[in-house]
């Protein structure tokens, strides 16, 4: 589903919908864990509709009005100028790291390695 079609639907609509999208996740987890999902996408594509919906309904309580998208042409930016991008900001100066000599290991000291049962010391 598209959110323009989903802005068109009214709030009842909007609620029946997100009531469905909500059992409709539930049975493709539970038929997925069952191995009875045969299209798994089926998940992901119902959980994004969920939120749409549960997004668009969100959008209506705060008063949120959004514009129709604007129809695409090849000659927008004759119509539209672009805002100009800001600078990009300059990195800071790294921290200078010490040059001294890495500090030396110890040595590992061998162990001794124990007699096996059937050999005397």
């Amino acid at each position: 589903m598209k959110a323009a079609d989903l802005r068109e639907k009214s709030v009842d609509d909007l609620n029946e919908l997100q009531k469905t999208l909500a059992r409709d996740v539930f049975q493709n987890r539970l038929k997925n864990f069952t191995n009875r999902l045969d299209d798994t996408s089926m998940m992901r594509k119902t959980k994004r509709d969920l939120a749409r919906v549960v997004t668009l309904l969100r959008e209506r309580d705060m008063g949120i009005v959004r514009a129709p998208a604007a129809a695409k042409s090849g000659s927008t930016s004759e119509t539209t100028p672009k805002a100009a991008k800001p600078a990009k900001k300059k990195a800071a100066p790294k921290a200078e790291v010490k040059s001294a000599a890495p500090e030396a290991k110890p040595e590992k000291v061998a162990k001794k390695k124990s007699a096996k049962k059937g050999e005397a010391k």
